[in-house]
């Protein structure tokens, strides 16, 4: 703070490149000065200037400061060479915003590496201690995995829709379920978090999983097919944003799920995980309704 009032000339300048008070600038230069026993700024109307024993500490101090500088510097390089943080995550987290977050990463500050698999392998890889950290999808009914603590990031929606020139695109009110169940539709394959979310969903209304025209690998292959085949897909809400799809409500169905941090049942998680932790919040806060 005392550094601070020498470079602009006051103390209202200090406090606000200090992030604090004028009085809180006053009462520590005022401390120093006790320390010291000499008077180190010369206070005026105009603001203040250094004294020739203010000037005597101000180049010591500068010095000192610079130096704590190069410190941060070379403490944020030792971190980067303890390696970057291992995330996996599902493909429907990476294709909805994981790969949007870490576009945005200042990759010499925190670096990532990134692996996708489905929803239960990545549970396997948390608490093998393989990753650092996950996003998954939940799954209904699922029981609490061993190794493994999960944590809310985001409320999701697995929805049906439809792409361009399909007849449901400009059709009022929702789909009634038989007319649903008996069309083709483009799915997931069967060991994705989507397609468990749906057949649960129907289970428990005692219903059977619609036609399926498509079991597709990935969020994207199944965009690509349901655009070519004109047919309707079953899709995270957030997987379909964007892309040019029209969301069909279907009479008395609804998917619901969310997608979980997943982190070690045992410990506190790195300053670098919590870091990637927040820069997913933030993207995810950030999507569209």
């Amino acid at each position: 703070m005392f550094c601070a009032a020498a470079d602009l000339g006051s103390f209202g300048r200090a406090a606000v490149r200090c992030n604090v008070s004028q009085p809180a600038v006053s009462k520590r230069v005022a401390a120093l000065e006790a320390l010291t026993e000499t008077e180190l700024l010369e206070r005026s109307p105009q603001g203040v200037k250094l004294t020739p024993a203010g000037r005597r500490l101000y180049e010591e101090a500068r010095r000192v400061l610079d130096q704590a500088a190069t410190l941060d510097d070379v403490v944020g390089g030792l971190r980067r060479v303890g390696g970057p943080v291992r995330l996996a995550c599902s493909h429907s987290a990476a294709d909805a915003f994981v790969g949007e977050a870490l576009g945005t990463l200042d990759h010499n500050r925190l670096a990532v590496e990134l692996v996708t698999a489905n929803s239960q392998v990545i549970r396997d890889v948390i608490a093998d201690g393989r990753a650092d950290l996950g996003v998954v999808a939940s799954r209904p009914h699922h029981t609490p995995y061993p190794g493994a603590r999960e944590v809310l990031l985001l409320e999701d929606e697995v929805i049906c829709a439809v792409p361009p020139g399909h007849p449901w695109t400009h059709r009022p009110g929702p789909i009634p379920v038989k007319e649903f169940l008996r069309t083709a539709i483009v799915v997931r394959d069967p060991a994705s978090n989507a397609r468990w979310t749906v057949d649960s969903a129907l289970r428990d209304e005692g219903l059977a999983p619609p036609e399926i025209l498509v079991e597709a690998g990935t969020p994207s292959a199944a965009r690509r097919e349901s655009r070519e085949r004109t047919a309707p897909v079953l899709l995270s809400r957030y997987v379909l944003a964007g892309h040019g799809f029209t969301e069909v409500k279907i009479k008395g169905l609804s998917f619901p799920r969310s997608y979980m941090f997943v982190l070690p049942a045992v410990g506190e998680p790195s300053n670098a995980v919590v870091a990637l932790m927040d820069r997913l919040r933030e993207t995810v806060a950030a999507l569209p309704q």
